[in-house]
């Protein structure tokens, strides 16, 4: 589904990427990895669009895209899902969630029942402005109105950061049941060892904006996985 080549990406006069090479497949968890500042989070918004890269190749569904601005990326499918969640606080849950009809045809503008399956406190909760909820339930917001795109590539940006242990169990499920599914590709950055060690199908780790160890989980050692990350 996705696959980058030679991707850097520069703030100002900082070369922030250096020539980050990667795929992510259909039906499976890439998990970007590495210690704070390696420059995981600029990966994942030179993917969605949201600050455009320097140069490279970046192919979706086996087509080479011109740099793009978010927006023109969502309509192809790229969902994001940032870090610090960005949901709308003095918009209801609902309003939130119907966000995602942007990207889709009119007679897709209806909020699809296996949303609130996958959510339920979204259910109970849809008349709550966003600002009123919880941390936690922000995080399944910000994802559910991701999913409302119906998205072939979902990019999560630290979705356990300061969530209470039962939610990130809940996320951790649906994670595992988007993936099964198998129609769409996960891009994962997460700081959470465990939680990304158990989900991932595929490791990307980065060390000072370059690649330093890559593969599929079966190929690649625990040990050598957490030594990427360490300090």
């Amino acid at each position: 589904m996705l696959s980058l080549k030679d991707l850097t990406l520069h703030y100002g006069h900082s070369q922030i990427l250096n020539g980050i090479s990667m795929q992510a497949a259909m039906g499976e968890v890439t998990c970007v990895m590495g210690t704070n500042g390696v420059g995981k989070t600029s990966l994942i918004k030179a993917i969605s669009g949201t600050h455009p890269r320097s140069a490279g190749t970046l192919s979706l569904d086996g087509q080479d895209l011109p740099v793009l601005p978010a927006h023109k990326l969502a309509h192809l499918g790229v969902a994001y899902v940032p870090q610090g969640r960005e949901i709308f606080p003095l918009m209801t849950v609902k309003e939130n969630l119907e966000t995602g009809f942007v990207c889709l045809p009119p007679d897709e503008h209806f909020i699809p029942d296996h949303i609130y399956d996958l959510f339920p406190v979204l259910k109970d909760m849809t008349s709550r402005r966003g600002g009123d909820l919880s941390g936690g339930q922000q995080q399944q917001l910000a994802i559910a109105r991701a999913l409302i795109t119906k998205p072939k590539l979902l990019l999560l940006d630290e979705p356990t950061e300061g969530i209470q242990p039962n939610i990130i169990q809940q996320i951790g499920n649906v994670i595992r049941l988007l993936r099964d599914q198998g129609d769409m590709a996960i891009v994962l950055v997460e700081q959470y060892f465990e939680f990304a060690y158990d989900l991932a199908d595929r490791f990307v780790v980065l060390r000072r904006g370059s690649v330093v160890l890559e593969g599929a989980k079966s190929e690649i050692a625990k040990a050598d996985v957490l030594r990427g990350v360490s300090v």
